[in-house]
């Protein structure tokens, strides 16, 4: 028999070896992602890159490209959000407003139509 926090530690589990499995890039290139927080009820995760990741151009990339495939991969999962350590840089020197971009939209809020996933990760 399976109690509510076996469940929880399966999902946990389950999702841990998804990001080892689908991204191990993110720990070859200095990087980390660990679990914040899920929410079985709601079915979302929330996930922490970081480490190179917070400073890395392709973070953004990496992002969508786990919220795409974690959701299709996962039943129980139907919203990802994930951060790096950029959420508090947005608006500094430079000014290009670069922030995670997610399927359904552009980086100016717009939406891309139809059902592109978005960029493919370049890995």
């Amino acid at each position: 028999m399976s109690t509510e926090t076996d469940d929880g530690d399966d999902l946990r589990e389950r999702i841990t070896n998804f990001l080892r499995r689908n991204f191990p890039q993110i720990q070859m290139h200095g990087g980390s992602a660990a679990i914040e927080e899920i929410d079985r009820e709601a079915g979302s995760v929330t996930i922490r890159l970081g480490g190179a990741c917070s400073g890395c151009g392709i973070s953004p990339m990496t992002i969508q490209a786990i919220k795409t495939r974690m959701t299709k991969e996962i039943p129980e999962i139907e919203t990802v959000e994930a951060r790096t350590g950029m959420e508090q840089q947005e608006g500094m020197a430079g000014g290009s407003g670069m922030s995670p971009s997610f399927p359904g939209g552009d980086s100016r809020g717009g939406d891309v139509g139809g059902d592109d996933e978005g960029p493919e990760a370049p890995f």
